[in-house]
């Protein structure tokens, strides 16, 4: 997920904590224990985005997309991470050094925060179609939710207006609230979000800007408003996901009731549930092929048929064959042998190969056509040459391939 995200969801979650707790004896105390729980809750939701220090263990792109979400971002490496966040808190801060020796509250709110601020941010990247591996070392599968869209305006409203209508000086609230709104605005203006989609969410600051306003002080609704409308946010986009696989699945075999499909990367629209991307993985092991495809679908046609979902995010010209619900934007098919060849040959494609969910071969480029089917601008883009007879580097993690479906022959696989 975004970072806007990670920290509205964190500010929140600290004051959530802060707030059920019990008050400190001292209103010094109360106030130093709102900032200490507000700041590490928000630090422990970004802090495994520091990884991307570590890009520059490999040359680009390959330190990007093998150590971004790399270790930082598993189960076993965030309690080294949050053991260090405590001891940079207590030799950099000495207000929350002096409150944690005297309040067990306040120690309590601080293990409950850090321990939360990391798994919410694995949870939150988890949702989208770029994936993690939260299990390594004990399993080093990526793992994909296919549900959100990494830069989602939901949760930015339903955590970011209790928080600015929390703020005490007018003139800042004003200020932050409006960003919230104005962003949004913005998206929908440039064609990313549709202008239903923007209705909802204002709706959705009003009402949780009111109640925030009621609550005061201690109250909590507006917090527990925006954690349930989270969840069933979240719960709505997996089922539409599922159902969105459905749909391409049966499109695919009506195309070719032959084909095998191994995969389906599925990325929601921002904060609309009816249109979604997609890329499709299939293979044929006989004929030695496999294929890509990317299109766009929708999952109410008859009131927004797939060329009404928005334009900015939808890749254009669409193949011929269209039908109101899917729409085939681009088809890539690709020779197993070659794949499995390269592999073989050259270290750092193999590396690659560790990240790329969806493997396409343009000429000497390779690039993952889930983030787009041109090499230009395609961040996953690795030029094959540049790389071909070098000696491979100590620094290239060991997560499980992707498409190990592909790169493994059928034969092989069934020995294992």
């Amino acid at each position: 997920m975004d970072n806007l995200s990670h920290s509205v969801v964190g500010l929140a979650t600290g004051e959530f904590i802060h707030r059920s707790l019990r008050q400190e004896s001292d209103i010094n105390h109360q106030r130093a224990r709102r900032s200490l729980l507000l700041i590490s809750c928000w630090a422990a939701s970004n802090f495994p985005d520091l990884d991307i220090f570590f890009t520059q263990l490999l040359p680009a792109p390959l330190g990007y997309l093998l150590h971004h979400r790399g270790h930082t971002h598993t189960l076993l490496y965030i309690i080294p991470q949050a053991i260090l966040l405590w001891v940079v808190i207590w030799l950099c801060w000495p207000s929350a050094r002096t409150l944690l020796k005297e309040s067990t509250s306040a120690r309590t709110g601080l293990v409950i925060s850090l321990g939360l601020g990391f798994t919410l941010h694995l949870l939150m990247d988890y949702l989208n179609s770029y994936g993690i591996h939260p299990f390594h070392p004990f399993d080093s599968r990526w793992l994909y939710g296919d549900m959100v869209f990494i830069l989602e305006p939901f949760f930015w409203i339903v955590f970011g207006v209790p928080m600015a209508m929390m703020v005490q000086r007018l003139a800042l609230k004003i200020l932050l609230v409006g960003l919230l709104a104005g962003v949004p605005l913005f998206f929908t203006v440039r064609g990313f979000l549709p202008w239903g989609s923007l209705a909802v969410l204002m709706l959705l600051a009003i009402a949780l800007g009111a109640l925030q306003h009621r609550a005061g002080m201690r109250g909590k609704n507006a917090l527990i408003l925006a954690l349930g409308l989270s969840i069933g946010f979240v719960g709505m986009q997996g089922l539409a996901s599922s159902q969105a696989k459905l749909v391409v699945g049966n499109a695919l075999y009506e195309k070719d009731p032959a084909t095998q499909v191994l995969d389906i990367s599925m990325s929601s629209f921002p904060a609309n549930p009816l249109c979604w991307a997609f890329v499709s993985i299939e293979s044929s092991e006989d004929a030695g092929t496999y294929r890509l495809r990317r299109g766009i679908l929708s999952l109410a046609s008859t009131i927004l048929p797939v060329t009404e979902c928005p334009a900015s995010l939808s890749e254009r010209p669409f193949q011929k064959g269209m039908t109101p619900a899917i729409a085939f934007s681009s088809a890539y098919q690709g020779s197993l042998d070659t794949l499995r060849a390269l592999k073989n040959e050259n270290c750092y494609f193999e590396a690659w190969l560790r990240f790329a969910r969806a493997p396409s071969l343009d000429g000497t480029k390779a690039l993952d056509i889930r983030f787009g089917s041109n090499p230009e601008g395609n961040f996953t883009a690795i030029n094959l040459a540049d790389f071909r007879k070098q000696t491979c580097s100590r620094f290239i993690p060991d997560w499980d391939f992707p498409r190990s479906d592909l790169i493994t022959p059928r034969a092989q696989s069934l020995k294992r």
